[in-house]
């Protein structure tokens, strides 16, 4: 059975909150009618669930509860306990978040938590005994411990309905099934995840206790999630706000206003939380110290607790901030989704404006100039599961990280979606985040932001990942909105641009053509680029010598002014760097994500063209120099943080450009290569004398190519694809392995057989 938790009746009217009710007026006419078209609304989007999924979700917590009981039984007799503490041992299941609160919608998850007995522990009886208990039934499926979690929780979906399941072991050796959680000595004698695991139930039971009606409360709140979800503010670990804090929000409004109906309430929210001077916070309740000694939130003592942006804190004890990942910049986003949803329920109680009105979806995509994109790759389903769940949560940081290094200048709205390209045949997922100077910085013209060490650094922790398997890979690209990936928009295209609502952005008079310039002359700048063979701006050629596959360079927002060194990015596609020249006020160079196919195809054909191109280049007297495009770098290490890739830039006087021509003897495509003038003679000489090359001396040069390969990732541009006879499974494994970035077993699989084996065993052996 699960634990017991009864909703409070309707209670008379009386002071709630910490201070007096702003207004205790009750509706008129004209609210009553307004209320009654957004119940209407609200029932037609969908928003309730039909009796039989409810039905189907408390038979579903009634066998949960069983499989516990069952759980503690088993361990209680095999760890030596008598027949009586088997009897009576028991664990008790109790619900919080939104089933709790009564707003949860069709397919939403359950919150559980577990309590059970105190030599039952979290780390190896619930996370490993529990788990295989679960993973053995055929009701579970999509079954995912998240130990390392600030709560721990145990996620699965047990007869299609989603359950995220937390444990709690209390200081008792029997739990009674009429346990009141309530009560603050359950606390006792426990650690802090247990307090945070207990504190979700204890919340919850506070909420309902502490507003004035429940089922306006109720309606209000359900109303308001599902704005926030439209608006693309709803998601605690983006570092927006969750469902608790959207419930705390809407009970502090209830107190305000105790006799108003839901469609006084939402109006209410946005005129009140639109005017509300953060960081003041938000409490239901006067703050609660215990002599049980664990922290609250109190800025006067705790130095930490001053730079929260928007407190909001939880009436049970101990009272914490719920929306500590709210950042500056996530601050901004919900002060301005407040200020439009406020002009919207000014226009509706007017009557120019229906509910619809309130709840358009908000259009992220076409809100701002410039992008962060930050792909998630993993080999298979269960990987991309946890890796992406991990890259999820560390997105938050991101945001920090830029606030922190460009001095809050560089505001970020990070997207709380994931979205996958359905045409691509590998596992992965993509988040983006929208890229705006702050506001009263915008007359600085030449504003730059160089955040390379900053997405270094965000890499480096996420690489850290503690479950990290081979094949997940996560990088960060930067994109303008014209290129945007069509997977991100409905149907796979844009819609036409129309005119946004002034609230939904800030732009600076005559800032959209800023540096701007056509789509045909950046098509053409592009080509060129991909053509020429120097680089035409000698002033940055140390620069960009030390680039690195993964790096991050320039980023000043608001500017259309990029040049690319390529075609600009669709997603996950094999693509240049983003190679950016400063022409307005926006600079941005950041490695975009190769397209393990066609990279591992082109890999092979390099590989190829190296084979061919070093029987000419002998003993010519001064070392061979390779142009290398980023379009073919290919990055696959063992190890994420060393790229194999690397650009190889020669001295500009040692460069002679081939004009892009054919030489005639070898059928092949010099355009991309830029050799000494000595050694072209040396090289097409050489090319009839390769009868004369010993074998002592081939070896020597398989050497050297095939460290060339492995470190220094050889790949030229512009070149034939002229494959070696190879089979079509074969080519099919090299593909497989790309994903895999199993290179030495690539160059063995694409031959370098037959007659090129020599080059394929000595990079074996390198590797």
């Amino acid at each position: 059975m699960v634990g017991t938790q009864r909703s409070p009746p309707v209670k008379a009217l009386q002071s709630y909150g910490i201070t007096k009710p702003l207004s205790v007026a009750g509706p008129s006419a004209a609210d009553v009618k307004r209320n009654s078209e957004l119940e209407k609304f609200l029932v037609d989007e969908g928003l309730y669930e039909i009796k039989e999924e409810t039905t189907r979700r408390e038979e579903v917590l009634g066998r949960i509860d069983q499989i516990v009981k069952h759980w503690v039984k088993q361990l209680t007799h095999e760890r030596g306990y008598t027949d009586q503490m088997v009897e009576d041992a028991n664990a008790v299941i109790f619900t919080f978040g939104s089933y709790r609160l009564g707003v949860h919608g069709p397919g939403a998850d359950i919150d559980t938590l577990c309590v059970g007995p105190s030599y039952v522990n979290r780390e190896e009886d619930f996370f490993i005994i529990l788990r295989d208990m679960l993973v053995e039934m055929e009701e579970v499926t999509e079954l995912q411990p998240v130990t390392d979690a600030h709560v721990p929780v145990m996620k699965f979906k047990f007869q299609g309905i989603s359950i995220d399941l937390l444990y709690a072991s209390i200081s008792l050796l029997v739990v009674p099934q009429d346990l009141d959680i309530s009560n603050s000595s359950v606390l006792c004698d426990v650690d802090e995840q247990t307090v945070r695991s207990l504190n979700g139930c204890r919340v919850a039971d506070q909420i309902l206790k502490l507003v004035p009606n429940f089922e306006h409360f109720r309606t209000t709140l359900r109303c308001l999630k599902y704005w926030a979800k439209k608006r693309g503010v709803y998601s605690n670990i983006t570092g927006f706000l969750g469902g608790v804090n959207w419930a705390l929000l809407v009970a502090r409004l209830c107190q305000l206003y105790p006799n108003a109906i839901p469609s006084m309430l939402v109006s209410r929210f946005f005129r009140v939380y639109t005017q509300w001077r953060w960081p003041n916070p938000v409490m239901l309740c006067a703050i609660e110290e215990d002599e049980l000694g664990f922290p609250v939130w109190d800025p006067r003592k705790n130095h930490r607790d001053r730079y929260h942006h928007m407190p909001i804190i939880t009436p049970a004890y101990p009272c914490m901030n719920s929306s500590y990942n709210v950042s500056q910049s996530t601050l901004r986003v919900l002060t301005e989704q407040f200020q439009f949803g406020n002009k919207i329920c000014q226009e509706i109680e007017l009557n120019k404006q229906h509910w619809s009105s309130l709840f358009e979806q908000y259009m992220f995509f076409e809100a701002y100039k410039n992008y962060l994109q930050v792909d998630v790759l993993a080999v298979d389903a269960e990987d991309l599961l946890a890796w992406k769940g991990w890259v999820e949560s560390r997105f938050r940081q991101l945001t920090l990280k830029i606030e922190r290094d460009t001095n809050g200048m560089l505001m970020c709205h990070p997207q709380p979606n994931e979205y996958v390209d359905t045409s691509k045949q590998f596992w992965h997922c993509a988040f983006f985040m929208g890229l705006q100077r702050t506001e009263g910085v915008g007359d600085q013209e030449c504003q730059q932001f160089d955040i390379r060490g900053t997405v270094d650094e965000f890499r480096q922790e996420v690489n850290m990942y503690m479950f990290w398997r081979p094949g997940m890979d996560v990088y960060v690209s930067h994109v303008r909105r014209r290129q945007l990936p069509p997977f991100v928009f409905p149907n796979g295209y844009r819609r036409p641009r129309q005119s946004r609502h002034q609230n939904q952005q800030h732009r600076e008079p005559g800032e959209e053509g800023v540096g701007s310039m056509s789509a045909y002359a950046e098509r053409h700048a592009k080509r060129k680029n991909d053509n020429e063979l120097l680089d035409t701006r000698p002033e940055k050629r140390e620069k960009r010598a030390s680039l690195s596959p993964h790096s991050i360079d320039l980023v000043s927002p608001d500017s259309s002014a990029i040049t690319t060194g390529g075609t600009p990015q669709s997603g996950i596609v094999s693509g240049p760097r983003a190679e950016c020249l400063v022409t307005g006020d926006l600079v941005c160079n950041i490695g975009s994500l190769p397209n393990v196919e066609v990279e591992a195809e082109k890999l092979i054909s390099k590989s190829t063209e190296l084979i061919k191109f070093s029987q000419y280049e002998h003993n010519s007297g001064s070392k061979q120099i390779l142009e290398v495009d980023s379009r073919t770098l290919v990055q696959g290490c063992h190890d994420l943080s060393v790229p194999v890739g690397k650009h190889v830039r020669p001295h500009l006087s040692a460069v002679v450009a081939c004009e892009g021509g054919q030489n005639e003897e070898t059928g092949r495509d010099m355009g991309s290569e830029s050799v000494n003038d000595t050694d072209t003679q040396l090289l097409l000489r050489r090319r009839n004398l390769k009868e004369d090359v010993d074998e002592v001396e081939r070896e020597s040069r398989w050497e050297e190519i095939a460290d060339g390969v492995l470190r220094n990732g050889y790949c030229g541009r512009n070149l034939n694809n002229e494959l070696w006879d190879i089979e079509t499974n074969i080519r099919k494994d090299c593909l497989k392995l790309a994903c895999q970035k199993n290179f030495s077993q690539i160059l063995c699989l694409a031959g370098w057989g037959g007659r090129k084996t020599e080059l394929g065993q000595t990079l074996c052996r390198m590797h």
